[in-house]
C-alpha cells in the first residue's frame, strides 16, 4: 500500500479562511460511510428481501416432493314434488319430498413418481437462491463502490476548496499590497484594477468549487439514504494500492465476478428445467386416500336414511402418448436456452476482460501522473515562493507573479485529480474483481 497524500494548501493560513465550520460537523470516514449505505440504502434493502423469498421458497413442498394433506365437506339439499311409478304398477306421489346429503373427511393426494421433475424442481429452487446471492451481492458492490467513488469524489473537492482558499489569500495580499504602493505613489491604479480584478476571478472560482462541493455532499447523502442536508467532512487523505497485478485480477474475476456468477447459475436453471421437461415422458404416478363420513335423508325410497364412514384409497397412473408433439417442441427450446447461458457466458467473460484491461490501463497511467503532478507541483510552490518574495519587494511585474500563482494552483488540481482518477481505477478493478476492500 502506497500512500498520496493531499494536503492543503497554505494549510496555517487557511484553516482561518476555510468556509467550512469543521469544527462543527461530522467527521464521517469512508468506513462509516460504507456501514451506514449497507445498513440503509434502498437498492441493498430491496435486494435482501428479494434474497429472502427466494431462500423462503426453496422447500420440498414447493418442488412437489410432499403429500397434500386436506379436509373437506359438502352438503346438498333438496324439497321435491315426487311421483313414482314402481314395477308393480304402484303409483306414489309426495309433495314437498326432502332429500339431505352430507359428507365430510381427511384426505391425502401424493405424487409419488413424476419422472424425476419433483428433484429437479428442488434442485432448481436452490439455484434460484443461488442467483438471489449473486444479485444480493452484485447489488452491494455497486452501491458500495458508488458510496467510494463519492467519497474520493468529495475528498478531490475538498482539497480543491482548501487549494483556491490558499490562492484568495494570496490574492487578498496582493490587493493590499498594490493599494499600499498606490497610496505612497510606487504603483499605479492600473495595478490595483487588475489585483482586484484576479481576487474576483479566484473568488468567482471558489464559488463554483463551493457549489460542487455541496452538490457532492448531497449525492453522498442520497446513496446513505439520509437526510440530504446531513452536514460533515471527510479526511484528507487516499491512499492507492499501487501494486495490482492484471494476471491475478482475471483470475479473481472468473471465480467472483458477480454477473458472471449468475450467468453460470442461469445455466445451471436451465438444465435442470429441460430435466424437468424429460420428466414427462415417463408415467406420472400418484396415490390417494382418506376417511369419509356419509349421512343421506330422503323423505321417499326405499331407504330413507344411509350414514357411512370408512377409508378410501388408491393409486393412478398415466403417460402422455401424443401431446400435438409438445414434448418435442419444449425439449429444443429447453435446450436453446443452455446455448443462449452458454453463449451469455463467454460474452460476460469477454466483456468483463475487456473492462479488466481497459481499466487496468488508465490505472498504470495514473500512477505515472500521480509520479509526474507530485514533482510539477513541489516545482511550482518553489516558483510561487520565490516569484512571491521578488513581487513583495518590486523587482517583477503583476503579470509574472499572477503566472506563478496560477501554474501553483494548476498543478495543484492536476495533482489531486490524477490521485482521485487513479483511486477510482483501482475501485473499478476491484469492482470488475468481486471485492472492494476499504484498506
Amino acid at each position: 500500500m502506497e500512500p498520496f497524500k493531499l494536503w492543503p494548501l497554505y494549510l496555517s493560513i487557511c484553516l482561518g479562511l476555510f468556509t467550512i465550520n469543521t469544527h462543527a460537523q461530522e467527521l464521517l470516514t469512508l468506513e462509516e460511510a460504507v456501514a451506514i449505505a449497507l445498513e440503509n440504502n434502498y437498492d441493498i434493502r430491496l435486494a435482501k428481501n428479494d434474497l429472502k423469498s427466494d431462500s423462503l421458497g426453496v422447500s420440498p413442498g414447493l418442488a412437489g416432493m410432499l403429500p397434500r394433506v386436506f379436509a373437506q365437506a359438502s352438503t346438498n339439499n333438496s324439497t321435491q314434488n315426487i311421483s313414482q311409478t314402481r314395477s308393480s304398477g304402484e303409483v306414489i306421489e309426495l309433495d314437498n319430498a326432502k332429500n339431505k346429503n352430507l359428507s365430510y373427511g381427511v384426505g391425502l393426494d401424493w405424487t409419488i413418481f413424476d419422472g424425476l421433475g419433483m428433484f429437479a424442481r428442488y434442485d432448481q429452487l436452490k439455484e434460484l437462491e443461488k442467483l438471489g446471492k449473486a444479485q444480493l451481492q452484485s447489488t452491494i458492490l455497486n452501491r458500495v463502490s458508488d458510496v467510494m467513488i463519492t467519497y474520493f469524489d468529495l475528498v478531490q473537492h475538498q482539497q480543491q476548496l482548501a487549494a483556491l482558499d490558499s490562492t484568495l489569500v494570496i490574492s487578498r495580499q496582493r490587493v493590499e499590497l498594490a493599494d499600499n504602493r498606490f497610496s505612497i505613489g510606487k504603483a499605479s491604479k492600473l495595478e490595483v484594477l487588475n489585483a482586484q480584478v484576479d481576487l474576483n476571478t479566484d473568488k468567482t472560482e471558489h464559488i463554483r468549487q463551493s457549489e460542487m462541493y455541496t452538490n457532492t455532499k448531497i449525492r453522498l447523502n442520497e446513496i446513505m439514504a439520509r437526510d440530504p442536508e446531513t452536514d460533515f467532512k471527510v479526511r484528507d487523505e487516499v491512499l492507492i494500492e499501487s501494486n495490482l497485478e492484471l494476471a491475478e485480477l482475471e483470475r479473481l474475476a472468473t471465480a467472483q465476478n458477480p454477473e458472471l456468477q449468475a450467468q453460470l447459475i442461469n445455466k445451471r436453471i436451465s438444465e435442470l428445467e429441460l430435466k424437468q421437461i424429460k420428466g414427462n415422458r415417463y408415467p406420472r404416478i400418484s396415490a390417494t386416500t382418506g376417511y369419509n363420513f356419509s349421512d343421506s335423508e330422503s323423505s321417499l325410497g326405499f331407504t330413507t336414511k344411509n350414514n357411512a364412514q370408512g377409508w378410501n384409497y388408491g393409486l393412478a397412473a398415466s403417460i402422455d402418448i401424443f401431446n400435438g408433439s409438445n414434448q418435442n417442441r419444449n425439449e429444443k427450446i429447453a435446450k436453446l436456452q443452455i446455448e443462449n447461458s452458454t453463449i451469455a457466458i463467454a460474452q460476460q467473460t469477454q466483456t468483463i476482460k475487456t473492462e479488466l484491461h481497459t481499466a487496468f490501463q488508465t490505472y498504470q497511467t495514473h500512477l505515472r501522473l500521480i509520479e509526474l503532478e507530485t514533482s510539477n507541483k513541489e516545482i511550482a510552490k518553489e516558483n510561487l515562493d520565490i516569484t512571491l518574495a521578488k513581487y513583495k519587494i518590486g523587482t517583477i511585474p503583476t503579470i509574472e507573479f499572477r503566472t506563478a500563482q496560477l501554474n501553483y494552483i494548476r498543478a495543484t488540481l492536476r495533482m489531486a485529480n490524477a490521485i482521485y482518477q487513479a483511486k477510482l481505477s483501482e475501485i473499478t478493478l476491484k469492482q470488475l474483481v468481486g471485492s472492494l476492500s476499504l484498506e
